[in-house]
């Protein structure tokens, strides 16, 4: 362990945050890498205990926080998780990072089945980190949910994530291309969402360095107009949802519109582009016949 003084420290953490970036991000690091957390600090803000000990001194402290900066690395690889609502999620730069704005399908979907008390089928297409099925499996025990992904490396992160936060067992993983590992479950599923790639090509080579640089790009990129994917989650998905069951599906933020034509053209009703908290036509939902 590697002691401090208070002083020292909070003089450190604010020379830090002159460079760039914010506090969550730097705390991230102090919790993975020092064993510090928010509470901590603020504990130790409220009543000073003279010193700290950490698990790894400033310097190296500072290191990891300047490749972060300046190398454009997301904080969550530096860290090995990410977290996102209420779950801790181990991610790598084969998994996409669950985005923030991501959380709000758990409630669009919990409010379409708010008085549903029966057991439920679902499947979510390209898991990636599992944050979506996890919380939807943890949510509600009744349900039995279905994840999968083209990547049998994504899959074991999911799975292991779903192993190291719950000891449920209503939430299985299958490798394969959509809905090519569901075979066995046309007509049965009772919801289907999906997190699929959406960037168009265009908007792909401007991206930020890091995301560009260090998430898949097989987790990003949409085809030339960004609904590749979609248009062919939308088109198959008739023959695995049961009559009246829900598709739901993240989208660009200027997709909505050409999605919901997707679901038209597809058979589906009750239809709705659901904003995220930006205002943004985030989710694409409708209902099957």
């Amino acid at each position: 362990m590697h002691q401090v003084s208070e002083s020292n420290f909070f003089l450190w953490e604010k020379k830090q945050l002159l460079k760039g970036g914010n506090k969550e991000s730097l705390y991230l690091i102090l919790e993975a890498f020092a064993d510090l957390n928010l509470e901590n600090l603020n504990t130790i803000k409220l009543k000073s205990k003279g010193n700290l000990y950490l698990k790894k001194n400033l310097s190296s402290l500072e290191n990891i926080w300047e490749k972060h900066l300046f190398n454009s690395i997301p904080i969550q690889h530096l860290c090995g998780y990410s977290y996102w609502r209420d779950l801790k999620l181990v991610v790598s730069n084969k998994v996409l990072i669950p985005r923030p704005e991501t959380e709000l399908v758990i409630d669009i979907i919990l409010e379409i089945f708010k008085n549903n008390q029966k057991e439920l089928i679902f499947a979510e297409l390209g898991t990636g980190s599992g944050a979506i099925s996890i919380a939807l499996a943890l949510s509600n025990p009744l349900w039995k949910g279905f994840a999968t992904d083209i990547d049998k490396n994504v899959i074991e992160i999911a799975s292991n994530n779903f192993k190291n936060l719950s000891n449920q067992s209503n939430l299985r993983f299958c490798c394969g291309h959509w809905w090519n590992p569901l075979e066995n479950l046309k007509g049965k599923l009772d919801f289907v969402v999906s997190n699929p790639p959406y960037i168009p090509k265009n908007t792909y080579e401007q991206l930020p360095k890091e995301v560009k640089n260090f998430e898949p790009k097989i987790a990003l990129l949409g085809g030339k107009d960004g609904l590749l994917h979609i248009r062919e989650i939308i088109q198959n998905a008739p023959l695995y949802l049961k009559n009246n069951a829900w598709l739901i599906v993240e989208n660009h933020f200027d997709q909505g519109e050409k999605v919901r034509n997707l679901f038209v053209e597809n058979g589906f009703s009750s239809i709705e582009v659901i904003n995220d908290y930006s205002g943004v036509g985030r989710f694409t939902i409708g209902r099957y016949k």
